[in-house]
């Protein structure tokens, strides 16, 4: 059992919603990165995944995009985000997960890609546009199970009954279900019909589910509870980062992440 599947028998075992958050590697700075997680681990965040910055990020909105240009336009490349992992993984207890497209795992070399991964601390890999017809060519989902990562599938509500069958025979640790069709952000409210959706996912997948796209308030918590396992907050907190002075950035990201009311 790796670190990942350990945190999520614990999440289980005190019967809470866990929270995972998320940090582009190399935003605001590489150094920043560091600090940002060790106080997400801090102020009792469960899980963490590092996002490799990418030119064009598909499923990310205006937030995350300007914050993987700015990255990029600090020069961080994709060895940096091995060597942040390495670093954090021997420093803080919570499990990492990388998130990347999949562009820069090709160019790197699948295998090498989750061997390095692997040896970095990783617990998992979230690539959201690798489909699972790719396998035969790709063998992303067979070098993840060599290197004991988790294969985080990502569905969305236009996912069908096919789909869903498909991503739950291969997928391990968690599903991430976006809570809506399209693009990251922050949302004032989440979809009338998330909880149905939700539904349907339990029908096919008996890993826990986690939601993201739009977490933003402790009212959607609230509305979590009961419903997933995990909520998934990133676009929200980077608007936190990127609000207010530098020098009381990690006292207002240790606010935001206390005022969600998900550790209780």
């Amino acid at each position: 059992m790796n670190k990942l599947n350990q945190q999520l028998e614990k999440i289980k075992s005190e019967k809470r919603l866990g929270l995972m958050t998320h940090v582009v590697v190399g935003y605001p700075s590489l150094n920043e990165t560091v600090e940002l997680v060790r106080l997400m681990e801090k102020s009792g965040v469960d899980i963490v995944e590092l996002q490799i910055p990418f030119s064009d990020p598909l499923a990310d909105g205006t937030t995350i995009m300007q914050a993987c240009e700015k990255s990029l336009i600090n020069g961080t490349k994709v060895h940096d985000a091995f060597t942040i992992m390495t670093k954090l993984s021997r420093e803080v207890s919570i499990p990492l997960l990388f998130m990347a497209y999949y562009n820069n795992v090709f160019k790197y070399g699948t295998q090498k890609f989750c061997k390095d991964a692997k040896a970095a601390g990783a617990a998992g890999l979230i690539v959201p546009d690798i489909p699972i017809e790719e396998e035969q060519e790709e063998h992303f989902i067979r070098f993840c199970k060599k290197y004991n990562l988790a294969n985080i599938r990502v569905i969305s509500p236009s996912s069908n009954a096919n789909r869903l069958q498909k991503n739950a025979k291969v997928g391990s640790g968690f599903v991430y279900c976006t809570a809506r069709q399209g693009i990251t952000g922050a949302r004032k409210k989440l979809s009338s019909k998330l909880n149905a959706y939700l539904s349907q996912v339990k029908k096919y997948f008996t890993i826990p589910l986690a939601v993201g796209f739009g977490i933003s308030k402790p009212e959607h918590i609230k509305a979590l509870k009961g419903n997933a396992d995990i909520a998934v907050v990133g676009s929200a907190l980077i608007d936190v980062i990127d609000k207010g002075d530098k020098g009381d950035m990690e006292k207002r990201v240790y606010s935001f992440i206390r005022e969600l009311n998900v550790i209780d």
